[in-house]
């Protein structure tokens, strides 16, 4: 009996024992599994601040995450040494050593506990403090259980160092501060590559206690936790004795701004970047001060009304060097970055329509057009001073921004046909032309809407022999700069373009280039849109575009302040900054033997408009006429292609035998009168006939 009982007891101990040993298999299994299905949780580490640089690592701006806390990513490699090494003294001595619980420390601390009947240490290290930053908990035994679980979890998911930069990362500074970086610039300016003892202390004890110990709030009780700490790393041997002694007795600093250069350049570098985490720029922190000084300068005397808008873009790789979208943010509409707002580009794109009419061989700089009272179709162009100058060369039309000439020359290139060339080049115009549209004439006079970083990437294709390439903003943007270019014009047009640009007449105030051995060459026009409500200045000079725009952010017309007058003085006072800058001088564009700017083949020595509509040169539109008693008759003249058919209030003209168009008018009155050419393209005027 005995002995059939022990052996049925062994056989249930063994099987008890299997079981226990599947208990433990199943439990060694599902752990990983758990871990898989329960990550640690890691957005708040992953959602971080941005912060933008320039092109040489200079900080520009930092942007708050969602909450309006300062998160920046801490990167281990360009923080202090010195103050890793004293953090890992002061916190977490075992640290490189143990998995992330160290259970020496958690007995060290019960043990005290029990002891002194408080606590006189922690046991927790900083992978467990960083699992408490990442999933805030009370502070209970339930949470340091799955404190220490977490720290497992991050141990097996990451190295040491970069559990050091997640709890860096995270650590809470006071208010709003979250991180090493953001505590180092809202204390010292800074980033915290190089801390004094006092420095390091400062961010080692503000964790700990951070409300109560914050130096902008409570300054004693920083610099109290701050000798504290400074006392227990001399003991360790971190700091010297004297030294220590000595920073204890600095006072508490006082917080200060992040940096917010580059206000509208940093927006847009944000919203490009895949990572907000340190977006390197081809922003220029010199030139960007520079740049921003002076549009707040170019608003004068009514800062609180007026805006400015300035870019600079280095030619050679299209990279944005400096963005000024507003004069100041205090004024009004100065939140919005005005270079992204369409605005009426006035005479800034006649430069554009000279080159494609060079392109297309219906002109040369030195071909003879007509500056004179024009009509074309329904629209009738005035020169902006009113006045007209009679027969000039293309070169001069153009250094002078005469209107005339100008809608001509868009006349026989064709309205559509440049907005197409301006959009396939990245310039869209606002308001794009319909087939209906008989208007579109004005776009050569700003009839259309264009913003500054459309003008700038078209003035930058004038200095780079007619080709378009977009705008390089960020360092990362390589696809960009590898983009084939987009051919806007040919390089010859381009070159003449240039060429004609940099003989304009010098701003008030400005010796003219050629007299002078230093001063850059630029290659500028200006423009003013319709009723003074935008004011431009656009150039091509020292291997840099730069575009100028003042106005209100409203629209509202600036009565009297022109493009030369308002914006080109802005416009050369950059250039001066960039020279300072880089002081290459810019040459004009070599010509060619082909590229002759004194004389026009003989073909193209005048400009003939060529297939155009019908022009009436008698009587002309709105004209009063008096009826001669005698023979009581008109002689209509009009201009066009091929055979014209006369219209008197929609009845057909007869002409007389000499082919004359010879109108009788039957009695005083209001009458339309009409032309039509073979291609059916007509002109028609009113006009009121008075008896004699």
């Amino acid at each position: 009996m005995n002995e059939w009982f022990n052996k049925w007891r062994a056989a249930l101990w063994r099987a008890r024992s299997w079981r226990v040993a599947l208990f433990v298999l199943a439990l060694c299994a599902s752990v990983p599994l758990l871990d898989h299905l329960f990550p640690p949780p890691l957005q708040r580490a992953q959602t971080v601040s941005a912060v933008v640089l320039d092109r040489h690592g200079v900080v520009l701006r930092v942007f708050p995450v969602e909450d309006g806390k300062w998160r920046l990513k801490a990167h281990i490699e360009q923080i202090d040494p010195a103050f890793i090494e004293a953090l890992l003294a002061y916190e977490d001595k075992r640290f490189r050593a143990h998995g992330g619980v160290d259970f020496l420390a958690l007995g060290r601390a019960g043990l005290s506990l029990l002891t002194s009947g408080r606590i006189v240490s922690g046991g927790s290290t900083i992978t467990m403090q960083t699992a408490r930053l990442l999933e805030p908990r009370r502070r209970t035994l339930g949470a340091k259980i799955v404190e220490s679980l977490r720290a497992w979890q991050l141990e097996r998911r990451f190295s040491k160092d970069e559990i050091l930069e997640l709890y860096l990362t995270l650590a809470p500074y006071g208010g709003n501060l979250e991180g090493i970086r953001a505590a180092s610039w809202a204390y010292f300016g800074r980033e915290p590559d190089d801390l004094s003892p006092d420095q390091i202390a400062l961010l080692i004890a503000l964790p700990q206690s951070p409300e109560a110990r914050r130096p902008d709030l409570r300054p004693a009780n920083a610099v109290v936790a701050r000798e504290r700490v400074l006392s227990r790393l001399a003991e360790a041997g971190i700091f010297a004795a004297d030294l220590a002694a000595e920073s204890a007795t600095y006072p508490a600093p006082a917080r200060r701004a992040f940096p917010d250069s580059a206000w509208h350049g940093a927006e847009e570098a944000v919203r490009r970047a895949a990572d907000p985490d340190n977006i390197l720029t081809t922003l220029d922190f010199a030139l960007q001060q520079n740049v921003e000084a002076l549009a707040a300068r170019a608003t004068g005397p009514a800062p609180g009304e007026v805006q400015a808008a300035i870019i600079v873009v280095d030619i050679a790789s299209r990279e944005v060097r400096a963005l000024a979208g507003s004069a100041s943010r205090e004024s009004a509409g100065g939140w919005i970055d005005l270079s992204n707002r369409p605005r009426s580009p006035g005479s800034t794109l006649k430069p554009f329509i000279y080159g494609l009419a060079f392109d297309d061989g219906v002109a040369t700089p030195q071909t003879r057009i007509a500056d004179a009272p024009t009509r074309f179709d329904s629209y009738q162009p005035n020169n902006f001073d009113g006045a007209f100058k009679g027969e000039v060369s293309i070169a001069e039309a153009l250094q002078h921004s005469l209107n005339i000439p100008a809608v001509a020359a868009l006349d026989a290139v064709g309205a559509r046909r440049f907005a197409a060339a301006l959009a396939f080049a990245g310039a869209d115009l606002s308001q794009p032309l319909t087939a209906e549209d008989d208007t579109g004439l004005a776009v050569a006079l700003g009839g259309a809407g264009l913003t500054l970083r459309e003008l700038a990437l078209l003035y930058a294709a004038l200095g780079d022999e007619g080709r378009a390439r977009p705008l390089h903003w960020l360092h990362a943007e390589t696809e960009i700069a590898e983009l084939p270019p987009t051919p806007l014009m040919s390089a010859q047009s381009a070159r003449e373009i240039v060429q004609i640009l940099t003989q304009s007449p010098a701003p008030p105030g400005r010796m003219p280039a050629f007299l002078t051995q230093e001063a850059p060459r630029i290659a500028f026009k200006t423009g003013t849109s319709y009723g003074y409500r935008d004011a431009w200045a656009a150039g091509v000079g020292n291997g840099y575009a730069v575009v100028v725009w003042l106005g209100r952010a409203d629209g509202a017309p600036r009565p009297g302040v022109t493009g030369r007058d308002g914006a080109l003085p802005v416009l050369f006072n950059v250039y001066d900054a960039i020279a300072r800058a880089t002081p290459a001088p810019f040459s004009a564009p070599t010509l060619s033997a082909a590229d002759n700017l004194d004389h026009a083949p003989p073909p193209l020595a005048r400009f003939a408009r060529q297939n155009l509509a019908p022009r009436i040169l008698f009587p002309p539109d709105q004209a009063e006429i008096w009826q001669d008693a005698a023979h009581g008759s008109f002689t209509l003249a009009a201009e066009g292609q091929g055979r014209l058919t006369w219209y008197v209030d929609g009845a057909t003209l007869t002409p007389n035998v000499l082919g004359d168009a010879v109108w009788y008018p039957p009695e005083p009155g209001f009458y339309e009168i009409a032309v039509a050419d073979s291609a059916g393209r007509t002109a028609r005027v009113k006009v009121r006939v008075l008896a004699p």
